[in-house]
């Protein structure tokens, strides 16, 4: 290459190349009148050659570099879309899927929590739901069954006592 020669950025932007691509082309003084086009490789001793091509050649030799990157982005997508299994959609998930022996086993919990639920006296059971199912407090329970305050609390205690020896 000519060291007199203006040494204007090639206008080219960087791309990702194939780690099998041998060469790199490049262009010199592209904003001139008279442009230079350039491959430069490593010989078979290592040694960095660089060769001035003319317009043809750096056009093909461009148009192939734009080829193989083409081809890299659509392996890249399908190796992306190929490879989702279920435990990388899982951890790619805003909120994890539960496995199968979860969702059994909370079913299988529920279904006895339910049965606990089913053993206690009414008053016990009607409050314990109130309380736990649909977030009432003590107070608007007591208020909702003329009781005092207390006696609702008690009952709920003693509700949850039966339930922890059943389910234990």
């Amino acid at each position: 290459m000519d060291k007199n020669y203006p040494k204007k950025s090639d206008p080219r932007p960087k791309r990702r190349r194939s780690k099998d691509n041998p060469y790199e082309i490049y262009s010199v003084g592209a904003q001139t009148d008279r442009p230079r086009y350039y491959i430069a490789f490593k010989d078979s001793t290592g040694v960095r050659q660089e060769l001035e091509i003319d317009k043809a050649l750096f056009d093909t030799l461009d148009r192939f570099e734009l080829d193989d990157l083409s081809f890299l982005n659509e392996v890249d997508n399908h190796y992306e879309r190929s490879e989702l299994t279920e435990a990388s959609l899982n951890a790619r998930a805003f909120e994890p899927q539960e496995t199968v022996e979860e969702v059994v086993t909370l079913r299988d919990e529920n279904e006895r929590l339910h049965r606990a639920i089913a053993t206690l006296p009414e008053k016990q059971r009607k409050r314990l739901t109130l309380y736990y199912f649909r977030g009432l407090s003590y107070a608007q329970i007591a208020k909702i069954e003329g009781c005092k305050y207390q006696t609702v609390q008690e009952s709920i205690y003693a509700a949850l006592t039966k339930l922890k020896k059943f389910l234990i």
